[in-house]
């Protein structure tokens, strides 16, 4: 995960898969596993394993096979989550996960679009070094001085370089214990020749997910999500009832590793007018999400894309780039197609299984494929997006 930027908030432990999500900027490097909604309920969607959009053999079972093992390690005396671990790994479901109870709490807070931290954003360099890639405005961390480019060197006196950056984030988060909002996390510096701690006290943040700017010339207005948290739909159609009546926008999904279904639908609504966003599957029942009524449909749009657009921005890419709303600007998106869902086990703890798959208006697939953008693009995506406004705007 060396060079990839993380923040500070609540993260997920794919313990069958080994992997571990942490969010970044405000989900992470990786993505949010989820659920989709059912009954009007919201959800999330998050990473996904390969395989066709067919729901595979025994997904409804496996929710029983999962239940059952923890149960009955419940009733020996066992650890009713490591049980459902072991499950989950003979399952053969790639992106099943089994939380913590806190964990899952943690995890929901940071879908509501809040999260305990001290507003810092770091990277592993190639040297194992951390360093600071973003400072949060108003958090504990600006308070205290801290500045891009600083080395965080230790946390609570141990060292940290050379440590995963998902580690890192733990330990300021004070994961390990539980601390809430008050407690205390001291850091060891670096800036230049200069080395110095500082103690902060952890705080309750906002992720401030959705982030909008116009351009000099103010013919472009770029809204950049990073995750799709409580909220951020909302924020989108703000952005874009406040952009310059001339401009184009710029909707940039790229790093934007998903979130919370509804508000990814929320946000089609802001540039369609009704209509198709999406069908899924749940155990072989077949069911749509459509956008509401009244977006804009008239400004030029541009969607930006990379690997790192997963799951639910995917499933917003595919609605606008089908429906012809937007030209899609970038590389193939990561390819996240699958549905979970999650079941409480006896111990509280929680198992998120996949039970099904969506495709985009036109019935395209996305698990294990992803989305080819229209136009291929590199770093010079967001320069790209604004040629190809400018022609949108000359035919409109």
């Amino acid at each position: 995960m060396s060079g990839r930027d993380l923040f500070c908030q609540p993260r997920r432990k794919c313990r069958g898969a080994a992997l571990t999500f942490v969010f970044a900027g405000v989900l992470v490097a990786g993505a949010a596993t989820g659920s989709f909604p059912e009954s009007g309920q919201s959800g999330r969607n998050g990473p996904s394993g390969r395989g066709s959009t067919a729901v595979a053999p025994g997904v409804g079972a496996h929710h029983d096979d999962v239940r059952r093992a923890a149960a009955e390690a419940m009733a020996d005396g066992k650890s009713p989550m490591e049980a459902a671990e072991r499950a989950v790994s003979r399952s053969g479901d790639r992106w099943g996960a089994v939380y913590s109870e806190g964990e899952y709490e943690e995890f929901q807070e940071a879908l509501d679009g809040e999260y305990t931290g001290v507003g810092l954003w770091a990277r592993r360099e190639r040297d194992g070094r951390i360093e600071v890639t973003r400072v949060r405005p108003g958090s504990p961390a600006a308070d205290a001085g801290i500045r891009r480019g600083d080395r965080l060197r230790t946390v609570d006196g141990g060292e940290v370089d050379g440590r995963p950056v998902t580690e890192v984030v733990s330990l300021l988060r004070g994961d390990a214990d539980d601390a809430p909002a008050g407690t205390t996390v001291t850091l060891g510096l670096e800036r230049g020749t200069r080395a110095w701690t500082r103690t902060l006290r952890r705080a309750r943040l906002s992720t401030d997910s959705v982030t909008a700017r116009t351009l000099d010339d103010g013919a472009v207005t770029v809204v950049r999500v990073d995750a799709f948290t409580k909220g951020s739909a909302d924020a989108v159609r703000t952005a874009v009832r406040q952009a310059p009546a001339a401009a184009g926008i710029v909707l940039d999904l790229r790093g934007n590793s998903g979130g919370l279904v509804t508000e990814a639908v929320g946000a089609a609504s802001a540039f369609l007018d009704g209509g198709l966003v999406a069908t899924y599957d749940v155990d072989g029942a077949q069911r749509a999400l459509h956008a509401a009524r009244g977006g804009d449909t008239a400004r030029p749009l541009v969607t930006l894309v990379d690997g790192g657009t997963m799951s639910a921005a995917e499933m917003l890419t595919g609605a606008l780039q089908d429906r012809g709303r937007a030209v899609v600007i970038g590389s193939r998106t990561f390819g996240k197609g699958s549905v979970q869902m999650p079941t409480t086990l006896p111990d509280g703890s929680v198992a998120e299984l996949t039970v099904g798959h969506y495709r985009t208006p036109l019935g395209h697939a996305v698990d294990g494929r992803g989305i080819t953008p229209d136009l291929e693009a590199g770093s010079g995506a967001l320069a790209r997006a604004e040629t190809v406004l400018t022609g949108l705007g000359d035919r409109s």
